[in-house]
C-alpha cells in the first residue's frame, strides 16, 4: 500500500547556509484516491512522473551548504509545482510518451482543487523559508532524460535563468573551468519553455540571485552518483557565488 504523501517536504528548515534550495519534482508518489491516474507501473516510475535523481542531489546539497530544502511531495503528474494553474502542463493529459487518463477532461473546479491541495502548500512553504532568511541565493534542482522525443541530448548539466542571468553565467564559467561535464546555458530548456516559474515567483521577485540546474538523469540515477554530482555542484556553486560577490564589490 502506497503511503499518503504530503504536498511538501521541508529538509533542514533552520539551515543557515548561503542558499535556499527547491526541488519541485522530487517525488513520484500518487495519492491512492487518484487510482494511479490510470497509468501502468512503467509510467508511474518513469521520468514523466518525477525528476529522477534530483531529490538525492538536492538533499546532499542541503547537507553540504547547511541549506533549507523545500521538495515536492507528489508526482508532477498530479500537479506540476513549477507551473501556474493557467498552464495546461500544470496537470498534463500527456507527458512525454505517456497518456494520463486520470487528467483528461478535468473541470475548472477539479483543476482548482489540485492547485489548492498541492501548489499552494508548497509555494507557501517556499515563501516562509525565504521570509525567515536574509539575502540568499535561490537554486532549484531538476533532471532531464538523455533522449527526448527520439533526440539524444549531449549536454550533461544545464544552468538556466529567468530575467537575471548573472548567477547562471557565473556557474557555467565555473563549470567550464572545472572541465568535468559538458555544460551549457539554458539547455535543454529555457525560460521561453515556461520552466522558470518558481525562479521568477520566489527569487526574481525578491531580487535574489537565481539559478535552475538541470542534470541529465543517467548521471544521478543511483545514490552514489547523485552524491558525487552534489559534491561537484557544491564546488561549482561556491565558486559562482564567490564570483558574484566579487562583481558586487567592483560595482560598489
Amino acid at each position: 500500500m502506497q503511503s499518503e504523501p504530503s504536498a511538501v517536504e521541508i529538509i533542514r528548515p533552520d539551515g543557515q547556509g548561503p542558499v535556499v534550495l527547491v526541488c519541485e519534482h522530487a517525488s513520484r508518489l500518487i495519492p491512492s484516491d487518484f487510482d494511479g491516474l490510470g497509468l501502468n507501473e512503467a509510467a508511474q516510475i518513469s521520468h514523466a512522473a518525477w525528476d529522477i535523481g534530483a531529490r538525492d542531489v538536492a538533499v546532499v546539497l542541503s547537507e553540504l551548504f547547511d541549506a533549507p530544502l523545500v521538495a515536492g511531495g507528489v508526482s508532477r503528474l498530479i500537479y506540476d509545482l513549477n507551473r501556474p494553474l493557467s498552464a495546461s502542463s500544470a496537470i498534463p493529459e500527456k507527458s512525454e510518451v505517456f497518456d494520463v487518463p486520470g487528467n483528461r477532461g478535468l473541470s475548472a473546479s477539479e483543476r482548482q482543487a489540485r492547485f489548492d491541495a498541492y501548489h499552494e502548500p508548497f509555494h507557501t512553504a517556499v515563501d516562509a523559508i525565504l521570509a525567515a532568511r536574509g539575502p540568499v541565493a535561490f537554486v532549484t534542482i531538476h533532471s532531464f532524460t538523455p533522449v527526448y522525443n527520439g533526440i539524444t541530448r549531449d549536454v550533461e548539466i544545464g544552468y538556466l535563468h529567468d530575467a537575471g542571468s548573472a548567477f547562471a553565467e557565473a556557474a557555467l564559467q565555473a563549470e567550464q573551468v572545472a572541465g568535468q561535464y559538458n555544460a551549457a546555458l539554458n539547455e535543454p530548456y529555457a525560460a521561453v519553455d515556461g520552466v522558470t516559474y518558481t525562479l521568477a515567483k520566489h527569487g526574481e521577485s525578491r531580487g535574489l540571485p537565481t539559478l535552475m540546474i538541470e542534470i541529465r538523469n543517467d548521471l544521478i540515477d543511483t545514490e552514489d552518483a547523485a552524491r558525487a554530482m552534489a559534491v561537484h555542484l557544491h564546488q561549482t556553486l561556491t565558486a559562482a557565488m564567490s564570483s558574484l560577490a566579487r562583481l558586487d564589490e567592483v560595482a560598489r
